[in-house]
């Protein structure tokens, strides 16, 4: 360790740390804004250092704020108004003029992250003095919500922003969001159900373990001024389902489960040696981060084991390591505490338990002491800095948590001087990177086995949400239950399901899961492959072996939403499925447009959204496409109504059509084939204008692109796409089918020679077709044939 007097002059100190709380309930209820608390924790922060205020204020040279909930997904809302820059407006309440405001990224590992990254700032020499704060006022704002003299904490505050995103890519995935696993509580119920698979307990045993877990962390909140729920609880009381306890997601009931409901704020001051001296911090207010490491785990459905989270556990062995002690020299502890298991992970990792002599929180725990957003582990530092002063050349230990045990930032510090320490931080991940992961089934089918599951709560509403493993292939499935499916959740809250045997299958709204194939026939009757009277939102006009298809929405120009979709779908099952229709063709009705793609407004509205497993319009991911589709496309065709166009085999339009693909234009991309097909299609860097652009292209340039196979008169786009059609029929439907076939297998074989000898069955069953006789007989005969389809 490095003496005090010898030290480097641009080693991180922590000088100064502060915190602020307030309570609906309380007496001297101030009703603060997250800035406002944010602004009193760096006021008391300021004050701890022992030094001048006013001096150590005007020294700041960056602040860094940690995001509210209210700013931390791009959905989010400030139901009382927000900063439109959080960090400046609280540098601004304190007479500070910061030359760079940092707004960090989501995750409850920023306040420990920032302060290892801005602390190698000031080890650099890129910074001298930094101040680091984070808040909430989630309580505040529902309680004033709505209320007559309802605050407005808009602030409009100029001065550059260092905003680093949500930072939230990866950690919710569109398969994720179809299964409803959008929300914590959710998610880390299936982690904690997959570590008791892992631990082979009982219901009982892994809920009572849950409630001695966190017994001792409501006394530790009870004796804190800042706890949001201070009250001492039994570990049955937390453990066991009360009317006051009640069920958020199996395993959790509401007091296992952090709390966001608070009025909170925290934060921390760091600066070099030779600014605290300069500035005249007293030497007994500093304390050193000695180690230090940051590491994110593999996604959530990635991880072989989905009850234990490595990645943290090795950052807290990590940051040990770097610091160059052992487990038995920790003094304190602090673990982020969200679920019980974010606290068994890491605890298990570094051999801590409940019962070890010392607590693995100070603060109480975000259940109890209160989950302040992104910043709960920024008060932990605030606790332990007071403590590691009170015993000085003690160590304590602050493991922070962000997303689902996905990213974890782990800090050891002491008040015995150290230089700035080096973590290998960034090949620990390397090797995490390249760990073996699970291969998922985005679609099942089929038999699996139960690996850990859920039942949510949401009044009286229940879904059962399973995480298996396929019998045929291993592959990892997500699928939920069916509402008013009451079997299937029997068998998840009745019995224990871990290792159960399953039946799933995929839906254009995602997978489904039940007790047996014969359950999943009653819950969704197989749908026949017919032809109906009537639709919807959709015409169909049979003729002799063409069938046409209108789509029926000239109100919304054809846009289609998920019941249009859906009605599509079924009709061109029919369609591929009669042995009597040979050609189809689509188009739109009116003369505005062909499709304007996705209905937009209907998705605004927040109705529920899906999307065939065939795809938009039951045919951008269709396969098996063995007869020809012929797209009529009179106006526009946008978006996903150009996508729709280019799934179909040919397509004639009239003058007035307009292609494009134009979800660029609403923050959308052509995610049902476009981005594949168009480049396919036509030359790639015209199609990589379009995607790009969003630009439209008339009916004769998309001719001479050969994306159009005619072009007719305006408004005769249908009667066009009807003479094509003739002239398909006039051939063989045997032989159109084998080449629409052959030319799908061959598609993706790069070589020629080896595409043209590939082996179809397709010509096998041409040589044996009764259309094939036909043929060549009426050929000899000169006579027109009479195809049968066979």
């Amino acid at each position: 360790m490095a003496s005090i007097s010898d030290i480097d002059p641009r080693t991180p100190v922590l000088v100064g740390v502060g915190q602020a709380s307030e309570r609906i309930d309380d007496a001297g209820y101030q009703r603060l804004s997250a800035v406002e608390l944010a602004a009193s924790a760096a006021r008391a922060a300021l004050a701890d250092t022992g030094a001048d205020r006013a001096e150590v204020a005007a020294a700041i040279d960056t602040v860094a704020g940690v995001r509210q909930f209210e700013i931390s997904t791009p959905f989010a809302r400030a139901p009382l108004g927000r900063s439109n820059n959080f960090p400046r407006s609280v540098a601004h309440r304190l007479g500070a003029t910061p030359a760079r405001a940092i707004l960090e990224i989501t995750g409850g590992q920023a306040p420990q992250h920032l302060v290892t990254e801005l602390g190698g700032s000031i080890a650099a020499g890129a910074a001298e003095v930094v101040l680091i704060f984070g808040s909430e006022a989630i309580s505040t704002a529902r309680h004033l919500s709505g209320a007559p003299d309802q605050p407005d904490f808009t602030e409009q505050v100029d001065g550059d922003l260092e905003d680093r995103g949500h930072g939230i890519a990866g950690l919710v995935t569109r398969h994720q969001v179809a299964h409803r696993l959008t929300d914590a509580p959710t998610q880390y119920a299936l982690c904690e159900q997959a570590r008791r698979a892992r631990l082979k307990q009982s219901r009982e045993e892994y809920a009572a373990g849950m409630g001695e877990l966190f017994a001792p962390f409501t006394a530790i909140a009870a004796a804190n001024p800042h706890a949001a729920a201070p009250t001492v609880r039994t570990a049955a009381e937390l453990s066991t389902p009360s009317d006051r306890n009640r069920f958020i997601a199996d395993p959790y009931t509401r007091y296992l489960v952090a709390r966001d409901q608070v009025n909170q704020g925290a934060a921390v001051l760091l600066m070099s040696v030779a600014a605290a001296r300069r500035l005249g911090v007293p030497v007994d207010r500093w304390v050193f981060l000695h180690g230090h490491a940051d590491l994110r785990e593999q996604p959530l459905l990635d991880r072989p084991d989905l009850g234990a989270g490595p990645a943290s556990v090795l950052a807290a062995r990590h940051a040990l390591d770097v610091a160059g002690i052992g487990l038995d020299e920790l003094a304190t502890v602090d673990l982020y505490s969200c679920f019980p298991i974010a606290v068994a992970n890491v605890g298990e990792g570094l051999g801590l338990t409940a019962t070890d002599s010392r607590p693995l929180t100070l603060t109480g725990g975000l259940p109890f002491f209160g989950g302040a957003g992104n910043n709960y582990s920024m008060h932990a530092l605030a606790e332990t800095v007071h403590r590691l002063r009170a015993a000085p050349g003690s160590y304590g230990l602050v493991g922070a948590n962000g997303g689902i045990l996905s990213k974890y930032s782990a800090g050891v510090y002491s008040t015995t001087p150290t230089e700035w320490p080096a973590s290998h931080s960034a090949e620990l991940q390397a090797e995490i990177d390249s760990s073996p992961t699970v291969e998922p089934a985005y679609q099942a089918d089929g038999w699996g086995t139960v690996e850990t599951y859920t039942v949510t709560h949401r009044g009286e509403e229940r879904t059962g949400i399973v995480i298996g493993r396929l019998d045929a292939d291993g592959r990892r499935f997500i699928a939920i239950t069916e509402d008013g499916d009451e079997e299937t959740l029997e068998l998840l809250t009745e019995t224990d399901p871990l290792g159960a045997r399953v039946y799933v299958r995929s839906f254009g709204k995602g997978n489904r899961v039940t007790t047996s194939d014969h359950r999943m026939d009653q819950l969704f009757p197989p749908r026949p492959a017919t032809l109906r009277e009537e639709y919807q939102h959709v015409l169909v006009r049979r003729e002799g072996h063409l069938l046409e298809v209108t789509i029926n929405r000239p109100e919304a120009r054809n846009a289609l939403h998920p019941p249009a979709n859906d009605e599509l779908d079924e009709v061109f099952d029919a369609f591929f499925a009669d042995p009597e229709l040979w050609v189809a063709i689509l188009t739109g009705a009116g003369e505005q447009a062909f499709s304007a793609g996705n209905d937009l407004a209907y998705t605004a509205a927040g109705k529920p959204m899906w999307v065939p497993k065939n795809g938009f319009a039951g045919l951008t991911s269709r396969r098996g496409m063995t007869k020809p589709v012929i797209a009529a496309v009179n106006g526009y065709a946008m978006g996903g109504g150009c996508e729709i166009a280019l799934a179909c085999h040919l397509v004639v339009a009239d003058a007035t059509a307009q292609f494009a693909l134009s979800e660029v234009k609403v923050g959308l991309v052509a995610g049902a084939g476009g981005l594949v097909r168009l480049p396919r299609a036509i030359p790639p860097k015209v199609a990589t204008e379009l995607i790009l652009t969003g630009r439209r292209l008339s009916a004769t340039e998309a001719l001479g692109y050969g994306l159009v196979n005619r072009v007719t008169e305006a408004g005769g786009a249908l009667t066009g796409a009807r003479a094509l059609a003739e002239e398909i029929l006039g051939g063989s439907p045997t032989s159109v089918r084998a080449s629409l076939r052959i030319m799908a297998e061959t598609d993706g074989i790069t070589d020629t020679v080896d595409a043209v000898t590939h082996p179809s069955g397709a010509l096998d069953e041409l040589m044996v077709s009764e259309d094939m006789i036909e043929g060549l007989t009426a050929f000899t005969q000169k006579r027109p044939p009479h195809w049968r389809n066979r």
